[in-house]
């Protein structure tokens, strides 16, 4: 990415600006004949090319390239999980169409289905039933790809992200990371908070402890990202990443922790302990910091806003306070979202959220708002007594909910899918009419319980006091 040396460009000896393929660096590898490379730093593209580069003779620097190997591999990842009795979701490695379905049906449904070695969760799904299976090993088939598909249960908890640093003996944590959203969204469109608000202690050690041991096992030398997810109060591993990750910037700016300069010395042979940020978990800071995705639907017209386990978003804004809700505040305002304390909100939710939505509606209602949904959510909030018009469906004669957002009254939009791998397509005219008449459409339970959690406190963005991020860690 040029981009990441456009502000540095005089750092580097040599620059080339090149795509990362095989074909491509072995041109550069010709050309400087380097003693050793480092491919921690280019994301999942470069951990790829570890194998091919130590072909060409080339050393790799830091992790190993049989560890990054260990962590994508089903079966030797789960000998290494077995060996330091740390758990994770039931799972199996495919790749036939009906391996995958015997898979899932001896797992039960939802599974979680995606190819091994990708980025950004591409080709990533949740599997619901039989048909999802099948039509997603289809595809899978007539693209060739060459790498196992594995197969997951699906399990609905709280996804907490850790980045460490490791030097081959002791770790870094310079924090934890907790997502707003539930597993199941890609971590990269998840809002999420460092300091975590609602992981216990024990948990943190717990994971402190899993990071350590698998930290070790792999053999990690420099950087690693690890998510996990909390699931009937039990911390479960979901993937290892020997390699930086997005977040690093983020933990780095909010901790001080200067991530990539402490992981490259680690690879040249530097101890942490001699580096003066200590090991295990790294002090909590005072302030929070809320980072939250930013997307481009209104220029990539066609695509289905809903988000899931592959990624969509297209930036990030980070918001630092004191306060979590000042700090989550700033962060949503940042990332385009409007802070209205009255006027109309449309639900439309698929069964399976009609009973977690009614709070959320009357919290909206509690606010002032007044609330709008399709008839069989509308059923269910006024029988729990929270006063709703029913609207007509998208299929139905106008004025329909259609009507209802091109007519410019509605402020919010609340709106999940049928789950499978293909929503109904008038809940995808929803989201898109809503993203063409620039009303925040909220595609998850969880980004609605943070949106109200901004419009039911007192704190307005015009009061909020600026933070310094490069001193925030020395108060």
């Amino acid at each position: 990415n040029p981009e990441t040396v456009s502000t540095d460009f005089d750092t580097a000896d040599r620059l080339y600006f090149e795509p990362l393929t095989p074909e491509d660096v072995t041109g550069v590898v010709n050309a400087e004949k380097p003693d050793a490379a480092i491919v921690q730093f280019g994301g999942q593209t470069a951990i790829n090319l570890a194998e091919h580069l130590e072909k060409l003779g080339v050393p790799i620097l830091g992790t190993p390239a049989w560890s990054i190997d260990a962590a994508e591999d089903r079966e030797k990842f789960d000998v290494i999980l077995n060996k330091t009795g740390i758990p994770r979701a039931k799972g199996d490695t495919v790749f036939t169409e009906e391996e995958a379905v015997a898979v899932a049906d001896r797992l039960g449904y939802p599974v979680l289905v995606r190819p091994s070695y990708v980025l950004g969760g591409q080709g990533m799904e949740i599997a619901y039933k039989e048909a999802d299976i099948r039509e997603y090993m289809q595809i899978i088939t007539r693209t060739k790809i060459e790498n196992p598909v594995l197969v997951d249960k699906y399990l609905m908890g709280r996804e907490i992200e850790v980045d460490a640093i490791c030097d081959g003996e002791d770790i870094l944590i310079p924090g934890i990371m907790e997502h707003m959203e539930r597993a199941g969204i890609h971590s990269g469109d998840s809002i999420s908070v460092y300091p975590p608000i609602t992981v216990e202690e024990k948990h943190k050690q717990t994971i402190i402890d899993y990071t350590k041991k698998l930290a070790k096992e792999l053999a990690v030398l420099g950087l690693v990202n690890i998510q996990f997810v909390l699931y009937n109060d039990e911390i479960y591993v979901i993937e290892v990443n020997p390699r930086s990750s997005r977040t690093i910037p983020y933990i780095s700016k909010i901790t001080g922790v200067p991530m990539v300069d402490l992981a490259t010395r680690c690879m040249f042979g530097e101890k942490l302990r001699d580096m003066g940020y200590g090991t295990g978990l790294y002090p909590e800071s005072e302030h929070y910091a809320v980072k939250v995705p930013v997307f481009s639907f209104q220029k990539l017209r066609g695509l289905d806003t809903q988000l899931g386990p592959e990624m969509k978003s297209t930036g990030e804004v980070l918001g630092v306070s004191t306060s979590f809700r000042e700090a989550l505040l700033k962060g949503m305002m940042g990332a385009g979202y409007e802070m209205k304390k009255k006027g109309n909100v449309l639900i439309s939710v698929r069964d399976e959220d009609k009973q977690e939505v009614v709070t959320i509606a009357e919290r909206f209602a509690e606010l002032g708002f007044e609330l709008y949904a399709t008839s069989g959510t509308a059923n269910v909030l006024n029988r729990h007594m929270v006063a709703t018009n029913a609207v007509r469906n998208v299929d139905e004669p106008s004025p329909n909910m259609i009507d209802l957002i091109e007519s410019g009254d509605i402020d919010y939009v609340i709106a999940t899918s049928v789950k499978g791998r293909h929503p109904e397509l008038g809940s995808v005219r929803i989201r898109r009419s809503t993203v063409e008449h620039a009303i925040p459409c909220l595609t998850a339970i969880d980004t609605a319980n943070s949106l109200l959690r901004c419009l039911e406190g007192d704190t307005r963005i015009e009061s909020c006091e600026l933070v310094d991020i490069n001193t925030v860690h020395l108060q």
